[in-house]
């Protein structure tokens, strides 16, 4: 039998609600939690997550998404944590199963090299950061001769801004 809840104990009324919210259904319905920053985001849902674990769900199928790697990874110790603290295994086997806790863009890229070939797209492809574009932006601009021309030509800086607006608009 597993121990009793006291690791929820923490937790304000609100915050455990979230926490146990459709955990005695055979399946948990899915929660999304908006809340302001410092109102316990991040600890509601490591909680929620490792709720969840401890009654039964299969860590392999919970997606947890946050905005920073800092966070997702700090999520992901707090759910080892929680869940070592209640069930008593080992530490790595539960963060090791909880592979869809990322940020939006690691999600985004796990799914995209795990269908890469079904959408034309080759597995070894990169994904350029804003700071790599304007390097890239940046090597055009010197091999055709526009960083320096006599009229001004955009920054680095100003290239991927531009062409970003020309693709969304």
């Amino acid at each position: 039998m597993l121990a009793s809840p006291s690791y929820l104990e923490t937790l304000n009324p609100k915050q455990r609600r979230a926490v146990e919210y459709g955990t005695g259904e055979a399946l948990p319905r899915a929660l999304l939690i908006i809340a302001g920053a410092g109102s316990g985001k991040s600890n509601t849902l490591a909680h929620r997550v490792a709720h969840l674990i401890v009654h039964g769900a299969d860590p392999r199928r919970i997606l947890l998404m946050t905005f920073s790697r800092r966070t997702a990874s700090e999520m992901s110790r707090r759910v080892e944590r929680i869940t070592v603290q209640v069930l008593s295994t080992s530490a790595g086997a539960v963060t090791d199963a909880l592979v869809w806790a990322e940020t939006f863009h690691g999600i985004d890229a796990q799914l995209l090299r795990e269908h890469a070939a079904q959408i034309g797209l080759g597995t070894d492809f990169t994904i350029h950061d804003r700071e790599d574009s304007a390097d890239l932006m940046n090597l055009v601009r010197h091999e055709l001769g526009f960083s320096a021309a006599k009229s001004r030509f955009p920054t680095k800086r100003t290239c991927p801004s531009i062409y970003s607006r020309v693709v969304n608009a």
